[in-house]
């Protein structure tokens, strides 16, 4: 347990150049806490005290802002940014030394039970108010921007924007938009807009012929 912790406030420490020592983490860093608290109701979830796992998750999100189900696993070096508004799922699984900031929703859809929310690999970074929603995966070393809308999975080392998200880069190269062979624009969307342009059209054709004064 006392390694674990090490290991987070040093991860920490690495990646917030605004963190200047070891105990100002510990005693300061909402998203550090909200780690202990859930570590705490994590354990008393596997040992299916399902009340008491419960009690100290939403103990947690009192305190720190921040909302983790017990439920969900997590590795260690987890840094939860700032780290208000955060939501983590049931079912959410996330590696090694990733990066979430604040507003961020790991979610599921629907009602179902089982796997519905996603995992993270290792390495991840997301981004401030993004929501990725479904049980699927995320990459290893993936970049979510902020306000991202994730439905679909990610490769490893892409980077994703938009809502919904669309991958611009994988491995720091830009994807070719003629071999984007997933977001590729939407053939009945393309039709709607040109009949929009056209009635715009007639309408305007119509009006004008209207106001013409009869010779």
């Amino acid at each position: 347990m006392f390694k674990r912790l090490r290991y987070d406030i040093n991860a920490i420490k690495k990646r917030d150049p605004a963190a200047r020592n070891s105990f100002e983490v510990f005693m300061l860093y909402s998203g550090l806490h909200a780690i202990i608290w859930y570590r705490i109701s994590h354990w008393f979830y596997r040992h299916k005290l399902f009340y008491m796992a419960r009690w100290f998750s939403q103990s947690g999100r009192f305190w720190t802002g921040i909302e983790i189900h017990p439920g969900a696993e997590i590795g260690k070096g987890l840094f939860i940014d700032h780290g208000s508004g955060v939501v983590i799922g049931e079912t959410t699984i996330i590696g090694d030394d990733c990066t979430i900031y604040q507003g961020v929703t790991l979610g599921g859809t629907g009602k179902d039970k089982g796997k519905r929310h996603p995992t993270l690999g290792n390495r991840v970074m997301v981004g401030s108010g993004a929501k990725i929603l479904g049980p699927f995966k995320v990459g290893d070393g993936a970049r979510i921007a902020a306000n991202a809308v994730v439905l679909e999975e990610i490769p490893p080392n892409a980077t994703a924007v938009g809502a919904p998200a669309r991958i611009v880069k994988i491995d720091g190269m830009r994807v070719c938009p003629e071999m984007d062979q997933v977001h590729i624009p939407d053939p009945v969307s393309q039709e709607l807009c040109k009949l929009s342009i056209k009635l715009e059209k007639l309408q305007a054709e119509l009006k004008e012929l209207k106001e013409r004064k009869p010779e």
